[in-house]
């Protein structure tokens, strides 16, 4: 018998339900009662990860510590369960494709027939189970992608359904998470969609255990009496879960339907009390905060407006920052191409910015707007955070302003700029004129080594710290000592020396672009420094 016992949470009706946070919070509850909770995502996308997906359809790409390119669920995994998760925790049906038809083709399936079942099937297990072995998880949460009846996701319902016949009855708990559409014209809450979802899962031979009903309204005990009995689900099983103002508050909304007892009591677990949980405590100060007249707004400055998502982290990022602070964020998103277009009304777009955040990304749309954004925020004293791209093209502006390098750019935009200040790491220079574009940037974590007496070092309170990356070009070193005598501070590098990873300006309140990713390690319970000066300067 398995010694780790598994949830699986699976959707229903319609995609972006915030079965993710659902599932996020489940093992947040887990986790404050002592168990060791580990978490992973099955996506049915054919990409081999998330790195090659458009933010504009799918939101921003989430890098962990190992280098692995994930979908932004995994950041709300982090910050709910607050602990480093790795590549096992995300997996894709192009990964499973391209494993079983390279141990194919090298012949070691012995001549069989190669099919989905069992062994993509078998491949989706064990990948289940070494992950649970590797990371001695007591409670492993599996989230599965996508939505109950989509075809391409047939592969993982099925597997999971079979983990209840290979680990047991007690070993395995299903969670549906389904949506109750509200009708205006006859002003009521619909079931039928959620119970049609259930249905459809029963069809695939899994019956829920819990039944996550989430609504834009309130739902009444009558929606959940007519639930339980047209799906089978026990009465006390069905969970309403109405849309909040804050997605940290789940939490406490599912432990107040008693969803660790029914946990504790379908899984046969011995539910430790309470431990001096601090969740609850970031909550009531969340809460405190909403009712507060300060407030600051936070001008984000990018191109990739379509979806918020495509910056949840930094977002997060700095709300997080606003409740250490005791202050609301308002982001306030402003096109980099509606600055370009007007750069000479640059004022008025920034006019109610109390501090500007230039986030990661890659090609030319924008940058010009993004490079004036940043001349602003240096002229007028206004806080300024760079987030990779970010720092890149803060370093142009820079170079171009202050150090006399008319013209200067990156090679990504300009191979032919007579100054490039940025420029891509040559051993990925191969691999790009091959048109390979996966999995080549520097990924992961990395040390860094700050600079005394740095706005980064009295942030950090450290000489050396760890961040993770996602990027292909960098700062070139040739121009180092011509930017640096023109008063550019280069405020941590590589251990070596050789890398360049922050750069800062002085007399200025806060003038900080990373050449890292700091919004990936920032948590509600652990806030990152970087953005915790950041918001404390731009209170000011």
């Amino acid at each position: 018998m398995s010694k780790t016992k598994f949830i699986f949470v699976t959707g229903g009706v319609l995609s972006g339900l915030g079965k993710g946070v659902t599932a996020a919070s489940i093992g947040n509850l887990l986790r404050s009662r002592g168990f060791r909770v580990w978490m992973q995502k099955f996506d049915q996308y054919l990409n081999v990860d998330a790195g090659t997906l458009n933010p504009n359809e799918h939101g921003e790409v989430f890098v962990l510590d190992d280098g692995a390119e994930t979908d932004l669920d995994l950041g709300h995994y982090e910050r709910y369960i607050d602990t480093n998760l790795n590549r096992s925790s995300s997996v894709m049906t192009g990964q499973l494709y391209q494993e079983i038809l390279e141990n194919e083709r090298a012949g070691k399936f012995l001549g069989k027939t190669i099919q989905m079942i069992p062994h993509i099937t078998d491949a989706v297990k064990r990948r289940i189970l070494e992950a649970a072995e590797k990371n001695k998880a007591e409670v492993s949460i599996i989230e599965i992608g996508g939505t109950i009846g989509d075809y391409e996701g047939v592969h993982f319902v099925e597997a999971i359904r079979q983990m209840r016949h290979d680990v047991g009855l007690e070993n395995t708990l299903y969670v549906h998470v389904g949506f109750l559409p509200y009708l205006g014209a006859s002003e009521e809450i619909k079931t039928k969609p959620l119970q049609n979802s259930v249905h459809d899962l029963q069809k695939m031979g899994i019956q829920p255990d819990v039944v996550i009903a989430r609504s834009d309204y309130p739902v009444a005990g009558s929606h959940l009496d007519k639930i339980a009995l047209f799906t089978g689900v026990e009465r006390e099983a069905v969970i309403p879960l109405e849309t909040v103002d804050s997605i940290y508050k789940v939490p406490a909304i599912l432990q107040n339907w008693n969803i660790e007892k029914i946990i504790a009591k379908k899984l046969k677990l011995k539910m430790p009390e309470k431990d001096g949980h601090n969740w609850l405590k970031f909550v009531k100060r969340l809460e405190k905060i909403d009712k507060s007249d300060q407030e600051i707004h936070i001008g984000l400055v990018a191109k990739y407006l379509g979806l918020k998502d495509t910056y949840f982290s930094v977002t997060e990022s700095l709300k997080i920052a606003g409740v250490y602070n005791n202050t609301k964020i308002a982001i306030d998103w402003i096109d980099a191409e509606e600055i370009e277009k007007d750069p000479e009304n640059i004022a008025e777009i920034l006019k109610n910015i109390d501090g500007i955040v230039v986030p990661g990304g890659f090609g030319g749309r924008g940058i010009e707007g993004k490079i004036l954004a940043i001349k602003f925020a240096r002229e007028n004293k206004i806080p300024f955070l760079g987030l990779c791209y970010g720092m890149q093209l803060a370093t142009i502006e820079f170079a171009r302003n202050i150090a006399g390098l008319k013209d200067a750019n990156t090679t990504e935009i300009n191979k032919k700029t007579p100054y490039p200040v940025i420029h891509i790491m040559p051993e990925q220079e191969k691999l790009l004129e091959g048109d390979n574009y996966g999995g080549t940037m520097r990924l992961g974590a990395y040390d860094c080594k700050l600079t005394p007496d740095t706005i980064s070092f009295k942030a950090y309170h450290d000489s050396l710290i760890s961040e993770r990356h996602r990027h292909r070009y960098e700062f070139n070193n040739d121009y180092r000592q011509i930017l640096e005598e023109k008063g550019l501070v280069i405020a941590g590098t590589s251990p070596s020396g050789k890398l360049v990873e922050i750069v800062e300006i002085k007399n200025h309140p806060f003038f900080v672009g990373v050449q890292f990713h700091p919004e990936f390690k920032s948590r509600p319970l652990s806030p990152h420094p970087l953005f915790l000066e950041f918001v404390k300067s731009s209170l000011k």
